[in-house]
């Protein structure tokens, strides 16, 4: 069964309760994880970028209040659903450590070393995203993680275009991550499509899907087009988890549904149906 992580993002408009109604509606729609994100302006961009852009010194607005995230993970845990935060900031790795139930790194920091080491050496689960990234560059990633002892490790295809177009998910890369790598594989969402999520669950058997989440068409980055509403999400996760429920066992067995015909198979004396042993009570009443 996938692993499913609402991503909060900058959703959450440094809003604690706002925060708790994100948790509670991940839940709700049957997420496992809900995750939101841990920076600060002036350690994600260079000085000269946030003297030049307005735009990027406004992402201020955007920041995780550090004071929440014991609120975050109490309120993760009374709604039985795991809590993940990614740190953009090496100092943000100690600071999420007592509270995050695994940590996910993001396709723009997959090139830093420190911060990949930093995460692995706590030695909680690590969720990594390779959007923009070729293989050498994640065989690299990869490659810094296990050696710094991450012994669980989630690789996520991921194609960092904001929404990305159906054409260019390559959903087929899943497969080439498993084989390659030998770890959990899955889709980070940027696509908003029903059919894209789906096919990364039942024909590439994702491990774990991440999607971004919004509640109202109000959060900061809902207007992009990559967020789903989470009554758009339920849909998605009710019909991938159906698929379970469809594929069950190898194991091959009468089916209750089935048991009322079994003795009307042809009988193999003669070819008629039903078998010898019930015709001659057939239409009898007691």
């Amino acid at each position: 069964m996938s692993f499913f992580i609402a991503e909060v993002s900058s959703n959450h408009h440094k809003d604690l309760k706002r925060c708790f109604e994100f948790i509670r509606a991940s839940a709700a729609i049957g997420c496992d994880a809900v995750k939101f994100q841990l920076f600060k302006i002036d350690q994600l961009f260079a000085p000269e970028i946030l003297e030049r852009s307005e735009t990027h010194r406004r992402r201020k607005e955007w920041e995780l209040p550090l004071n929440f995230l014991p609120e975050l993970k109490r309120c993760c845990d009374e709604y039985q659903i795991q809590f993940s935060c990614t740190p953009f900031y090496l100092q943000a790795v100690e600071e999420l450590a007592p509270y995050v139930d695994f940590f996910k790194i993001a396709s723009y920091e997959l090139l830093w070393d420190e911060l990949l080491i930093a995460c692995a050496r706590t030695g909680k689960p690590l969720v990594l995203s390779t959007g923009m990234a070729n293989l050498e560059e994640i065989d690299h990633a990869v490659d810094v993680i296990k050696q710094a002892g991450c012994t669980d490790l989630t690789l996520l295809h991921c194609v960092s275009a904001y929404p990305t177009p159906e054409s260019e998910c390559n959903l087929s890369v899943l497969d080439t991550f498993r084989l390659r790598y030998g770890v959990k594989t899955g889709w980070s969402d940027h696509s908003v499509s029903p059919a894209v999520i789906n096919r990364a669950v039942n024909r590439w058997q994702a491990d774990c899907i991440e999607f971004h989440i919004d509640l109202d068409k109000q959060g900061a980055e809902y207007q992009a087009g990559h967020c789903w509403l989470p009554e758009q999400m339920q849909l998605v996760i009710s019909e991938c988890r159906k698929g379970d429920i469809l594929d069950g066992n190898p194991g091959k067995w009468l089916a209750p549904s089935e048991a009322a015909d079994r003795d009307w198979r042809a009988d193999p004396s003669d070819g008629l149906r039903p078998l010898q042993h019930i015709r001659s009570t057939f239409g009898v009443t007691q």
